[in-house]
C-alpha cells in the first residue's frame, strides 16, 4: 500500500513545496507611510515655491488659528477629517475655486502632513455674539427642530462640539461668518452648493436663515 501511494504522495509534496515557494516570493504589502507633522508644519507656514504652493498660514492663521472669520479654524480639528476634506476638494462633491486648485497641487503625502499637524494644535476658543439668539441657538445644537425633523447637532457633533473623527469634525468655537456659509453651502442647489454630505444637505434644506444663524453663533461660544 506503501510503495503504491509513494508517487502520488511524492508528486503531492512536491505541488506544496511549489505554492509555499511562490507564495514567499510575493512581496508582503507595504505598510502605510506615517504622517509627517513637522513636514506638514512647513508646508502650512511656508507653502513651497518650487511647486507654486502657497503657504496656509496667510488664509487659515498661524498654527491654524484662523483670524479672518470667512475662513475656518483648522487648530484642533481631526486629521482624519481635514485628510478627507483635503481630498473631497478635488472632487466636484465639494468644490471651492481657492481651496480645489490649492488641493490638486498637493500631493497625498502633502495632504497627511499638513492634517497630521493641524490636528496637534491647540485652537483658541471663540464667543456668542448675538444674546438675543443665544436660546434659539442652543435649543437647535441641543434638541434640533422636531417640527421640521432637524436633528439636533449633538447628535453628530458631540455636546461640546468636538466631533468624531473621519465623520463629523469639531465645530467648536468656530467662526459664525464660515459656519452660516457652509451651512447655506449645504443647502443650496446652485453650482455653489456643497455636496459631499447628503446628511448635512438634508439637515441644512429645513433651516431657515434666522435658524442657521442662532446655531453658528452658539456653536461659535462653545469650548
Amino acid at each position: 500500500m506503501n510503495r503504491a501511494f509513494s508517487p502520488f504522495i511524492k508528486s503531492m509534496l512536491l505541488a506544496l513545496l511549489a505554492v509555499s515557494a511562490t507564495a514567499s516570493a510575493v512581496e508582503a504589502p507595504k505598510p502605510a507611510v506615517k504622517a509627517d507633522a513637522a513636514k506638514g508644519a512647513t508646508l502650512y507656514a511656508d507653502g513651497d515655491a518650487a511647486r507654486g504652493l502657497p503657504a496656509c498660514v496667510s488664509c487659515h492663521g498661524a498654527a491654524g488659528n484662523s483670524t479672518i472669520t470667512v475662513n475656518p479654524k483648522l487648530a484642533g480639528q481631526h486629521e482624519s477629517y481635514i485628510y478627507k476634506q483635503l481630498v473631497d476638494f478635488t472632487t466636484p462633491e465639494r468644490n471651492q475655486p481657492v481651496m480645489t486648485t490649492y488641493a490638486k497641487m498637493l500631493s497625498d503625502a502633502d495632504k497627511k502632513n499638513i492634517a497630521a499637524y493641524l490636528g496637534a494644535q491647540l485652537s483658541k476658543p471663540g464667543a456668542a455674539k448675538n444674546k438675543d439668539t443665544i436660546d434659539l441657538g442652543k435649543k437647535i445644537y441641543r434638541g434640533g427642530i422636531a417640527s421640521k425633523q432637524v436633528a439636533a447637532c449633538a447628535s453628530c457633533h458631540g455636546a461640546t462640539g468636538n466631533g468624531m473623527p473621519v465623520q463629523y469634525p469639531r465645530i467648536a468655537g468656530q467662526h459664525q461668518d464660515y459656519t452660516v456659509a457652509q451651512l447655506t453651502m449645504f443647502r443650496s442647489t446652485k453650482a455653489d452648493a456643497r455636496k459631499n454630505s447628503a446628511q448635512m444637505h438634508t439637515i441644512a434644506a429645513r433651516m431657515s436663515d434666522d435658524e442657521i444663524a442662532a446655531v453658528a453663533d452658539y456653536i461659535a461660544g462653545l469650548k
